[in-house]
């Protein structure tokens, strides 16, 4: 049987199928993204005629698509065989990060999410820092990253009570490759125009400070409690290195681009200044591969899909099928 010839302590590469998550500024088709439609497939999103503005990659509850834990949840996974997938000394047997496409058909809702501290003292288990990677962007996309210079909280709670809160924050511009550091404390919003790959902690928490006239519930004491008026928020410029493009190197994550000129070995992947033996993700931007390796079944990972490398994962080989655009995205342990 495939798989018999690896150690009990080891555990081979693994896909991930995606959950369409329900939002009310998503779409209804994520054509030609993802084949989904609302209401012809499966997903939070499907059947109730909710247009979806997520589609989580590594969430609790994503089902494992491939492998020897086929059909479990990630979150199982993790419970069940911690050391194998994030690697001994991990202070906790819990998934680190949440993995996720955005697609904002309108404006989310001006927010701000809490650090583990503010976490803990709510009862959760964690805050939220996050960083937004551009898949894609129109002519004129624009998200917002922190407040403008020397606005105050008395000025924050009166736009969020006047409706006027977009007027104080530090909007950038977005294109195509831009990288965007969000920590936890930041006021910030995703507007139209772009399509962008988020890595955070796992946590899903948000604190609302202003949704447009939604009705949805607001969390303004919460949110003022949780804000900073300064944080290092922005866009992050690429280091580029001789075998990869470090996007984003941060406190719980490190998110770089990968070349596979042909053929790469999984020994390659580990970066500089860190450890091999760690979990870490491996996400199709473009194109496709396939991973091969003694002793597992070869897999092939689509287009937009992700495959979870487990710290103890045997040694593999990654193929470019064509057109590969690979992210790898490697949580980080705070100190």
């Amino acid at each position: 049987m495939p798989g018999d010839s690896i150690s009990q302590k080891q555990l081979a590469p693994f896909l991930i199928d995606p959950l369409y998550v329900a939002r009310v500024w998503g779409y209804h088709d994520l054509r030609p993204w993802y084949d989904f439609v609302v209401g012809q497939g499966d997903g939070s999103g499907a059947g109730k005629g909710e247009p979806v503005g997520e589609v989580w990659l590594t969430g609790d509850e994503c089902r494992v698509a491939s492998g020897a834990h086929a059909g479990k949840t990630l979150g199982e996974v993790f419970s069940a065989v911690p050391d194998a997938m994030l690697g001994a000394g991990a202070p906790a047997p819990q998934s680190p990060l949440l993995v996720k496409v955005i697609f904002a058909r309108e404006k989310l809702s001006v927010q701000v999410h809490p650090d583990d501290r503010l976490a803990h003292k709510y009862g959760q288990p964690r805050g939220k820092t996050e960083c937004w990677y551009a898949l894609s962007a129109e002519p004129g996309a624009q998200v917002a990253a922190g407040l403008k210079p020397g606005v105050t909280m008395d000025e924050v709670r009166t736009g969020i009570e006047r409706g006027t809160l977009e007027q104080s924050l530090n909007v950038l511009p977005l294109a195509k490759g831009d990288m965007v550091f969000i920590d936890a404390g930041t006021v910030h919003a995703i507007w139209p125009g772009s399509i962008l790959l988020e890595t955070q902690q796992n946590s899903d928490i948000t604190y609302r400070m202003y949704d447009y006239g939604r009705p949805r519930e607001l969390h303004v004491d919460k949110s003022l409690e949780a804000m900073r008026t300064e944080t290092r928020a922005g866009i992050v410029p690429p280091r580029v290195l001789e075998d990869r493009t470090v996007l984003v190197d941060g406190e719980y994550f490190r998110v770089e681009r990968i070349p596979v000129e042909g053929r790469r070995t999984g020994a390659s992947l580990p970066g500089p200044g860190e450890m091999a033996g760690g979990l870490s993700y491996l996400f199709a931007a473009d194109g496709s591969a396939r991973l091969s390796g003694s002793g597992f079944e070869s897999l092939v990972l689509p287009p937009r899909g992700i495959a979870a490398i487990p710290a103890s994962t045997p040694a593999f080989t990654m193929e470019d099928l064509g057109g590969l655009d690979l992210i790898r995205i490697s949580p980080r342990w705070p100190r």
